[in-house]
């Protein structure tokens, strides 16, 4: 019969990317992670692990066997909250994924009240902008900003945010104020690197969309560091509003191209699709449909 310890801390190895992080991850020594492992490999008679000095990585056998796991656990984590959970309450953890402005910003001050409100729930929550695989990663759900959600998950939106053209008004001053789309290629422009487009920007227009490829003088993965480039004088951006909204309301940054539209995004909540949904997890999404009601930044 597998064992359960086993086939956690497998998990462990593989979403932390090591046997080191895995362990600290759970609070267990490095050779206790590689001894249930080893354990489980032989059990199996399978390699589920390349190992190497630099990285690991799964074996084709590993990565079906990942799969399944993956959904047990998440099961075993079902049944554990179904039962211990009494009155109405919800208990466990939830691993939650999300942007990294957008999760400092507008979801790092809700948490305080909704571990108020269910106060047998924990949180593990990542930040960071890449799109994560929430099955193969173990994530309970992901906020997503995009107008195309991975349409093998349940999607919920939650907001939308504009996308808008901007500098600083030393910028402008110095630079110039482009007009069209074209007029940007004379321009120094910090461009954000997980766009969907990359540096092919787009815009509605008088007489419709309009295209332009730009050559950013910055080009970074990080909203936040577009949004500081701006404000010290170095560029233009195309960023949510959500990100710039106080800034162009404070005059820090000023939109440009008025009679050019950039496009508008969803704010996404996205979940694999189960059959049994915890408490935990259907607490969290009213409560992030009732938290972006009236987002902040419209």
């Amino acid at each position: 019969m597998l064992d359960l310890q086993q086939i956690n801390s497998f998990l462990a190895v593989v979403r932390h990317g090591s046997f080191v992080s895995a362990a600290e991850a759970t609070n267990l020594s490095k050779a206790a992670i590689s001894r249930h492992v080893a354990d489980l490999e032989a059990h199996l008679g399978l390699r589920l692990l390349h190992r190497t000095t630099r990285r690991l990585s799964l074996t084709e056998d590993g990565q079906r066997f990942h799969a399944r796991a993956v959904e047990l656990a998440a099961a075993l984590d079902e049944l554990e909250t179904e039962t211990v959970s009494h009155g109405g309450h919800a208990v466990g953890m939830l691993r939650i994924n999300a942007p990294l402005s957008f999760g400092l910003l507008h979801l790092a001050p809700l948490w305080p009240r909704f571990l108020a409100e269910n106060p047998n729930v924990s949180l593990d929550i990542d930040l960071n902008d890449r799109i994560v695989d929430l099955v193969d990663e173990g994530y309970d759900l992901a906020i997503r900003i995009t107008n195309l959600p991975d349409s093998r998950l349940i999607s919920r939106q939650l907001a939308s945010t504009r996308m808008a053209l901007c500098a600083s008004p030393q910028y402008v001053k110095k630079h110039g104020r482009p007009k069209t789309p074209e007029d940007l290629a004379d321009h120094h422009i910090v461009s954000y690197s997980y766009l969907t487009s990359k540096d092919d920007w787009r815009f509605a227009g008088p007489h419709g969309e309009v295209r332009v490829r730009v050559n950013p003088r910055i080009r970074t993965n990080s909203g936040d560091t577009c949004r500081l480039a701006a404000l010290a004088h170095q560029g233009i951006i195309l960023q949510p509003d959500f990100l710039i909204g106080e800034d162009l309301k404070q005059g820090t940054l000023v939109e440009l191209m008025p009679g050019y539209d950039a496009f508008t995004l969803g704010i996404h909540v996205v979940y694999a699709s189960r059959k049994h949904m915890s408490l935990k997890m259907r607490r969290m999404l009213d409560f992030l449909v009732n938290a972006f009601e009236s987002p902040s930044w419209v």
